[in-house]
């Protein structure tokens, strides 16, 4: 019998909506599944059962009985493979592995030597064999790698330009699918994080957010109506680089006066008056907590340019929700009242109404499971479907 593609669409489609319910919503009995996607009963059952002998799908045992026999309940095996999720930041590498709904199973940060390809990818190589030893057993082993990476991303896979890396034009999917052969998304650290904090954090019941990633610069991930907005060619989010001063300090984008010069780690070398050899967040935060006037004053510098910023991204996009994340969600207590300050001051009263400004639910994790949740999302969508 010829099998048209239209057919094989179908049926796909139709196994990921049963498959998505059930991971969900479980424990679901197979007429339960039919009423929340209107499939009938026997196709259900069909696709149900090729879902169970791939493992995705387990029997759990029995339900609650509504006047026959006892329905068979169905739930999600996160553990029928495993996803690497990887963070490459500015200073750092981060790497973790995580079960098929996300949870970290082991988790391993380096840094950065320095910033060219050839060491990223060497030192990438060297994690990956350390993460694949501490896979469990599972019926379908590692199934992917998802990378957050800071800068722009086509939809090959090519970071086109991440100034913070001095990087342009990296094919890094191609490579690193090379180098592990395993299938490899590719995507903004921010457009990870705000997935990650969608499905497993603070925006889980959002539809419309912006997720800001504050560390050494500022990217953030757009949510619109509960999918990513990634603009006409996939480059929107790159708010960093959006001028809060018409004549400000010079970036390495080659403009002037963006954004994370004055709201990011990168202000602790504008702002302090003097020149300080201590210039990560961990070691402002300490000092704040011992009321060192320095470390406030630039807290709360760095709330304003932050509350600047967000203002104009509400104006913009009009979202429920702005979740702040990455390093900076450390000085919350110091910079939360500011940001909140500047946003009731400056934004229009229709887009304040209902805005909730919250900090990452999953802290600094927020890129790494978006990362792997990208890796699993393309795993379950290429599932075997038989005809």
């Amino acid at each position: 019998m010829k099998i048209t593609g239209d057919q094989a669409l179908v049926k796909k489609i139709n196994k990921s909506l049963v498959l998505d319910n059930i991971r969900l919503y479980a424990p679901l009995s197979r007429t339960r599944v039919s009423q929340l996607t209107g499939l009938n009963k026997a196709t259900v059952s069909n696709l149900v059962q090729e879902l169970i002998d791939d493992r995705l799908v387990l029997e759990s045992g029995e339900g609650q009985s509504s006047g026959g026999r006892k329905p068979l309940m169905l739930e999600f095996n996160p553990n029928a493979g495993y996803a690497a999720g990887v963070e490459l930041s500015v200073n750092e590498l981060t790497i973790v592995l995580t079960d098929l709904e996300g949870k970290i199973i082991t988790r391993h940060t380096e840094p950065l030597p320095d910033h060219r390809v050839e060491t990223t990818l060497e030192l990438m190589q060297r994690m990956m064999a350390v993460l694949v030893a501490e896979v469990p057993p599972s019926v379908h082993g590692l199934i992917g790698m998802g990378v957050g990476v800071p800068g722009m991303v086509d939809e090959q896979g090519n970071v086109l330009f991440a100034p913070n890396l001095g990087w342009e034009g990296v094919p890094l999917r191609e490579e690193l699918e090379q180098l592990f052969g395993l299938p490899v998304t590719i995507d903004n650290e921010a457009n990870a994080g705000a997935i990650g904090e969608l499905q497993f954090g603070a925006g889980r019941h959002a539809r419309h957010l912006v997720y800001i990633s504050v560390g050494m610069g500022i990217g953030s991930g757009i949510i619109i109506d509960g999918q990513p907005y990634k603009g006409a060619r996939g480059y929107a989010g790159e708010t960093g680089h959006m001028s809060v001063e018409a004549n400000g300090l010079p970036c390495s984008c080659g403009s002037r006066g963006c954004w994370e010069l004055y709201a990011s780690e990168l202000a602790y070398e504008h702002t302090l008056i003097d020149p300080h050899p201590n210039t990560n967040t961990a070691y402002w935060v300490q000092q704040a907590m011992w009321d060192e006037p320095e470390a406030i004053r630039l807290f709360q510098c760095i709330g304003e340019y932050l509350g600047v910023g967000i203002t104009n991204l509400v104006n913009s996009f009009n979202p429920e929700l702005v979740i702040i994340g990455g390093h900076m969600r450390q000085a919350e207590p110091w910079i939360a009242p500011h940001v909140e300050a500047v946003v009731s001051q400056r934004t229009l009263p229709y887009h304040r109404q209902k805005l909730v400004i919250q900090y990452s639910e999953l802290g600094e994790q927020s890129t790494v499971i978006g990362a792997a949740y990208a890796a699993i999302s393309q795993f379950l969508g290429r599932v075997r479907i038989s005809i």
